[in-house]
């Protein structure tokens, strides 16, 4: 039996982001957007609804989206959907939610001083995130590939 998960999203930053790291380096960020969908319904008159997904960045995604994401900015998001389930520490209930985990993203419409570009899966890889060592290295993310030094990223350096 054949399994797909994919997921695509136009929408708008509804937070800035906050890049934090797990303890073995990794980086990751949460986003939220708000999808919009304009509809009319038999009644004939316009509607509007919004849906908010809450997106997980990893790895160097995590870091460039943290950086350029702005509140109200517009994004496409790829990724796939993944189901967190805990209990609830208060009520003892347990609780899920469904969210996104991006594996690529493209920031939309103009930037401050610029256009828009493509962060995309081949280029920085959010399976696994992993950091390199953490012995005064580059601090560079691994993709199974060797590791190579990486110089800090200067604005010019972006592609969007």
């Amino acid at each position: 039996m054949a399994n797909l998960n994919k997921v695509m999203l136009i929408g708008n930053v509804t937070r800035d982001p906050e890049i934090k790291y797990t303890p073995k380096g990794s980086a990751v960020t949460d986003l939220g957007i708000a999808v919009n969908r304009v509809f009319t319904p038999d009644g004939g008159e316009k509607r509007e609804e919004t849906t908010y997904v809450d997106v997980t960045l990893w790895g160097r995604q995590a870091e460039i989206a943290g950086e350029y994401c702005k509140k109200g900015r517009s994004i496409y998001i790829e990724g796939r959907l993944q189901l967190d389930s805990w209990e609830d520490k208060t009520s003892g209930q347990k609780r899920t939610k469904l969210r996104v985990v991006g594996e690529s993203f493209q920031l939309l419409g103009p930037r401050p001083g610029g256009g828009g570009g493509t962060v995309n899966e081949e280029e920085y890889s959010e399976r696994p995130p992993r950091r390199e060592s953490s012995s005064g290295g580059s601090g560079g993310f691994s993709s199974g590939r060797s590791p190579a030094p990486q110089p800090p990223i200067e604005e010019d350096d972006i592609p969007f």
